[in-house]
């Protein structure tokens, strides 16, 4: 199981973050209590689905900062173009894992009360893959078991991905992605950002249809 949470004094946490494309390199992230405690208070003053979204973009950002202080990630911004061929660089399948295990951890100790967390979506336009995390209102329709849910989320991604400059000789089905009960399900698209900024959160079905940051 790639996602990992390792209890270890207090509540610190290590989390596997991935980065150079496709998962090309992974390290582990260590979060001490401090930081983690930032982001309970943060999540805590949510009083509705709406502003436990804003919240978790918020969340995200601060996490995401941590882990550019351990790993070379500080370097990534928005899209493919800004950062090419630069270390520590993320794709869409870097940003959709990792946004998804860190999402994982918060879901984890409980501090998302109006949210769950579901495997990333991929959306396709002509010969363009994209990927992000999607989190679901915590009031709809459970979505699948848990074990179903701890999944191999780089294996799943690379596995959809029409990405022939992360794995040459994968094949890709058609589909323009998840099924979605619309208004349940966000995207929440990290790889639209600049490192260390909030999380874009919207609606998974706009996302589906090609709406964000237009970035590249």
């Amino acid at each position: 199981m790639l996602f990992s949470v390792v209890a270890q004094a207090a509540s610190d946490a290590s989390i596997d973050l991935c980065f150079n494309y496709g998962c090309n390199a992974e390290v582990p992230v260590w979060f001490r209590g401090v930081d983690l405690v930032d982001v309970r208070e943060l999540l805590a003053q949510a009083a509705d689905a709406e502003s436990e979204r804003e919240a978790i973009a918020q969340a995200l950002a601060r996490l995401y900062r941590v882990a550019g202080e351990q790993t070379p990630i500080f370097a990534d911004r928005a899209g493919n173009l800004r950062d090419a061929g630069v270390e520590g660089r993320m794709d869409c399948i870097d940003h959709s894992t990792s946004t998804t295990r860190l999402l994982e951890l918060l879901e984890a100790r409980g501090w998302m009360r109006f949210h769950r967390v579901v495997e990333p979506a991929r959306r396709a336009r002509l010969i363009l893959q994209h990927f992000s995390a999607v989190i679901e209102e915590s009031d709809a329709p459970a979505v699948g078991s848990v074990d179903e849910r701890e999944m191999d989320y780089v294996g799943y991604l690379l596995m959809l991905c029409d990405c022939p400059d992360v794995l040459d000789d994968l094949e890709v089905e058609g589909g323009n992605g998840l099924a979605v009960a619309p208004g349940a399900r966000f995207a929440v698209d990290s790889w639209f950002v600049d490192h260390g900024e909030p999380a874009v959160i919207l609606p998974l079905a706009d996302w589906l249809k090609g709406e964000g940051p237009n970035v590249q």
